[in-house]
């Protein structure tokens, strides 16, 4: 059975939807449910940099773990199993991107990245954006240790992503990228959250954790289509 939850955000003209393991990142299913070209879909290399590639007209596959454009008839991809799938969009300047957050990429600061090469490439004003943070592994089940929780909110500040249960230290990140997100001047009505947790829903969605290794992938997706 395929899962396909789409985000009531970014209103009409965007396409924008995230998956669970049916279809995945599968490519050649999300090209024949939009009848687009699969060469029309961009899935960068994702290994959790901070890196944010501004999308042109070459459609070659490159390191990065955000990507915006504002070409027209592109669907921008992202691939996960437990880390934040976000998407983003100023319709206005008809300007989209997709975001791989995981922890790594959240203390980093990857969405406020994002969220500034919009706003100086294509002069995208922070209450134009709308956001749309996917399916992830959330507190309950995403216990971390002190160094990771440490980094997390010294990009993050204060805030209620992450709380202490005995000895675990658990760990929101949808929650954290949200946070970012207001601190980067998106208001929090422009901002979208799933409460679905990956690792609850192992029969809806990969999770690296839940499989304890190797697993496939879901994805989000966005364009102006």
């Amino acid at each position: 059975m395929e899962t396909l939850i789409h985000p009531d955000i970014f209103g009409s003209h965007v396409t924008a939807f995230f998956t669970g393991k049916s279809p995945g990142a599968d490519i050649e299913k999300i090209s024949r449910a939009l009848s687009i070209e699969k060469q029309k879909i961009y899935l960068p290399i994702q290994k959790h940099t901070n890196k944010v590639l501004v999308l042109d007209s070459d459609l070659s596959p490159k390191i990065a773990d955000a990507v915006i454009t504002n070409a027209r008839d592109i669907l921008l991809g992202v691939q996960v199993a437990d880390c934040v799938p976000i998407l983003v969009c100023d319709k206005k300047n008809s300007v989209i991107g997709t975001v791989h957050a995981g922890w790594r990429g959240t203390a980093a600061g990857i969405l406020k990245r994002t969220i500034e090469t919009m706003s100086g490439r294509f002069k995208s004003r922070p209450d134009n954006i709308k956001i749309a943070i996917g399916p992830s592994i959330r507190w309950c089940c995403y216990h971390v240790g002190y160094d990771v929780l440490e980094a997390v909110v010294k990009a993050t500040g204060r805030g209620e992503y992450h709380m202490q249960k005995g000895e675990a230290l658990c760990l929101d990140l949808a929650t954290a990228n949200k946070y970012q997100a207001i601190a980067a001047g998106i208001p929090e009505g422009n901002i979208w959250m799933s409460d679905e947790c990956t690792y609850c829903y192992p029969d809806k969605f990969y999770s690296y954790r839940h499989a304890k290794g190797t697993t496939g992938r879901q994805a989000g997706f966005i364009g102006i289509i």
